[in-house]
């Protein structure tokens, strides 16, 4: 009798505890963050500066269709405009699927400034998505471009 009572508890337990899950809704904004550098010193036309980044996006729409559309804006603090770099799609079109990833961004041809022998500066990076949401900030650390 009380195996009885304990087992009706038991299902009535778990047939309660079924209930309906709260669906998954993904940001469509991009998330970026800045995985390393390669270097903090740079000798200026010899050396490429490499920056990885990790990426998630809620909708898969992170990175270029078209090649000659550049979406990763990259601020050298030195400069007053941002330099703008192709990413190609990180997913195939309207496949609208929660992505994560990793990708490096290669800046060759560094160069100082100033007649100094050394310019310390750093790199603010933030990428925009198809739908023209842009993500994050990110910045370096400091970068010496070295003679």
């Amino acid at each position: 009798m009380m195996l009885r009572y304990i087992f009706s508890f038991l299902l009535f337990a778990a047939l309660i505890s079924c209930g309906k899950e709260a669906p998954y809704t993904p940001n469509p904004v991009p998330f970026i963050t800045l995985d390393s550098v390669n270097s903090t010193n740079i000798v200026q036309f010899k050396d490429s500066l490499r920056i990885y980044l990790r990426f998630e996006d809620g909708d898969g729409d992170l990175g270029a269709l078209n090649p000659d559309s550049n979406s990763l804006s990259v601020q050298d603090a030195r400069f007053n405009r941002p330099d703008y770099y192709f990413v190609p799609p990180q997913a195939p079109a309207n496949a609208k699927v929660h992505i994560k990833g990793r990708f490096v961004l290669r800046m060759k041809n560094l160069f100082l400034l100033g007649s100094g022998n050394v310019e310390p500066t750093t790199f603010t990076l933030r990428i925009k998505d198809r739908s023209g949401n842009w993500s994050n900030t990110i910045t370096t650390p400091l970068i010496n471009i070295r003679r």
